[in-house]
């Protein structure tokens, strides 16, 4: 089955069941506050961080770098920002898991080094010469 389909039927059947256990728990007015307080939070907190990360970008052009790293933390954040505007208990811990540098960086390193990374060798690559044919056809010519 496509990972989208998946995602798109198990993400709502985990909220659903988290609302109804930390409701029973807590209760239904304190569960629907703490949505809207982590989701509050959460903008607040991405707001901040979105732009230390524009900053940082910024000081990496200012050094004629290409700011690689801050591009792709500006695109998790914005996610994680939309994870916690959604409500629910278990995108918000992802939303936050994305948000927080420490946390960002991990998940990076282990999606970027993953299984399927294998670092390019020199054994990778055929040696060999070649000759330009439209020059040999041009000294001909003359």
């Amino acid at each position: 089955m496509n990972t989208l389909l998946i995602s798109i039927i198990l993400i709502p059947i985990i909220e659903i069941y988290l609302f109804i256990k930390i409701g029973s728990q807590i209760g239904a007015f304190n569960t629907i506050s703490l949505i809207f307080i982590t989701a509050i939070i959460g903008i607040i907190y991405a707001r901040y961080e979105g732009l230390n990360t524009l900053r940082s970008g910024f000081s990496q052009l200012i050094k004629n770098e290409l700011p690689v790293y801050e591009i792709v933390s500006g695109a998790a954040i914005a996610i994680a920002a939309l994870l916690l505007i959604i409500p629910g208990f278990a995108t918000d811990i992802i939303g936050f898991l994305l948000l927080f540098p420490l946390t960002r960086k991990l998940i990076f390193k282990n999606v970027s080094l993953g299984k399927n990374y294998e670092k390019k060798t020199h054994s990778d690559y055929i040696e060999g010469e070649y000759e330009d044919l439209k020059d040999n056809d041009d000294e001909k010519k003359l």
